[in-house]
């Protein structure tokens, strides 16, 4: 996790360093907007930017924008200004620290853009043989394609591959194919000289040279267009790149891991993917298997998910009740550890009493979940599907989605960052969708505060 720090609170900001660094960032400060510019255009890069308000922000993200510069942008300011906290999410910033920071902020915000600190975590068999594998590939040099459903964990076993590689000190640097335009990919990965296009000021090092002596991890790879597809096949058989408006190629040396959730043999069938860039990036594949053909992970993930939320939230780490162990073994995972561990994550902030029990994990109706602890397991489950068909029918998805994310928000008390994470989606996201319901007149949690208000 790199944090890039841009502003002058000297003695704040640096708490909020040491802080960052205690959770595993690598952070780079810059004391202006030029010297942030010239740090992401250098090729030493940033995960995440925490931008001190008295900073131009709405300056900063025009100018990452124009330049093709993918990287969020959390604010920090005294905890007494309001306004410019406002007006730093106004102009772009997707959330708000107050200073002095505190740890379990900091904590949140850096686990709302990366996944270095998540750990490998398994027991089942299934999962067992994919990390025999993993260990015994992660020396070499060798492309890996890792493959599963979404939610598996494809990013966590690219990251544990690193760490047990030769280049474990080197740079592990991440491109999303399919949540940066195509028309952004080319400059995010290769690169660009000064002028190679409107809007290009300064020369840009992309990914490729960013990850140089390391590991560059292409996350959804089959969402790459295809006219892309065939210079990283060049840069992965001749370890050269072209810059875009470069002169010369530029010799590289970095490890390609690539994930999809997606079949791409049959992508290649219907030509929206290379056949030899398949077989470049396919020498080892790392197939991990959806959690539901790995039931003795489901209660060891739920135990780590439930220490991490309690230590994250300052509430204590309850156990498992037997109902509640029976309920997680027999759901099916759709959308496998990512939804675990947002389940997991709502069930410490709902759980009450000694244990977490089946209230916590299934729906907020206690009573109704109260009958179904009495019934046998078969009709059990008839009798959830019941009950949801009948809180669903007549409504829209908009409004069971909208009640849904201010429930989530109400119970993370105005906590966007927290709510976000719960959720399973951006802060970005959730600020568009919580502005969409404050203009219809819809009452939003506000920040650090249990009781909704109405929107001004």
């Amino acid at each position: 996790m790199r944090l890039l720090i841009v502003g002058t609170l000297s003695g704040q900001l640096t708490i909020a360093t040491k802080l960052a660094m205690d959770k595993g960032a690598t952070v780079t400060h810059a004391a202006d907007i030029a010297q942030a510019l010239a740090a992401l255009r250098s090729g030493r890069g940033a995960d995440l930017l925490m931008v001190d308000v008295a900073v131009a922000i709405r300056e900063l993200v025009t100018a990452l924008e124009a330049e093709h510069i993918h990287a969020p942008i959390v604010a920090c300011g005294t905890a007494t200004d309001a306004r410019a906290a406002v007006a730093a999410i106004h102009s772009g910033a997707k959330e708000y620290i107050p200073l002095p920071p505190d740890a379990q902020l900091i904590a949140a915000a850096l686990a709302a853009v990366a996944d270095d600190t998540r750990e490998l975590i398994y027991r089942d068999d299934a999962m067992a043989r994919v990390v025999k594998l993993a260990l015994q590939v992660a020396p070499s040099d060798a492309s890996i394609l890792i493959t599963g459903e979404s939610g598996t964990g494809k990013e966590v076993l690219a990251r544990y591959v690193h760490s047990r590689s030769s280049r474990a000190k080197a740079p592990f640097s991440c491109v999303n194919c399919a949540a940066i335009p195509k028309s952004s990919l080319e400059s995010e990965l290769f690169g660009h000289e000064k002028g190679a296009f409107p809007g290009a000021v300064a020369r840009r090092i992309g990914k490729f040279e960013e990850a140089n002596g390391g590991t560059l991890l292409l996350d959804e790879i089959s969402e790459m267009d295809v006219r892309l597809q065939s210079q990283l096949l060049r840069a992965i058989q001749e370890r050269v790149i072209d810059r875009a408006g470069g002169t010369r190629p530029v010799p590289i040396d970095i490890r390609i891991i690539a994930t999809s959730n997606r079949n791409l043999a049959e992508a290649v069938r219907e030509s929206s993917f290379r056949e030899d860039l398949l077989f470049r990036l396919n020498v080892v594949n790392l197939k991990i298997p959806p959690l539901r053909q790995r039931p003795a992970d489901v209660i060891e993930l739920a135990q780590y998910f439930i220490g991490k939320y309690a230590a994250a939230n300052g509430v204590a780490a309850r156990p498992l009740s037997q109902e509640a162990r029976h309920t997680l073994t027999v759901n099916q995972w759709r959308g496998n550890v990512r939804e675990l561990e947002n389940t997991m994550h709502r069930a410490v902030l709902l759980a009450v009493g000694a244990e977490i029990g089946p209230e916590a994990i299934l729906a907020p109706d206690g009573a109704r979940l109260e009958q179904q602890r009495h019934t046998p397991s078969a009709a059990h489950g008839a009798l959830v599907a019941e009950q949801a068909s009948r809180a669903l029918v007549g409504r829209t998805v908009a409004e069971v989605e909208r009640d849904l994310i201010l429930e989530t928000l109400k119970h993370c008390l105005g906590n966007r960052t927290r709510a976000a994470n719960v959720l399973g989606i951006s802060i970005r996201t959730l600020r568009n969708k919580l502005n969409e319901y404050a203009a219809d007149g819809v009452p939003v949690t506000p920040p650090g505060s249990g009781e909704p208000r109405a929107a001004a």
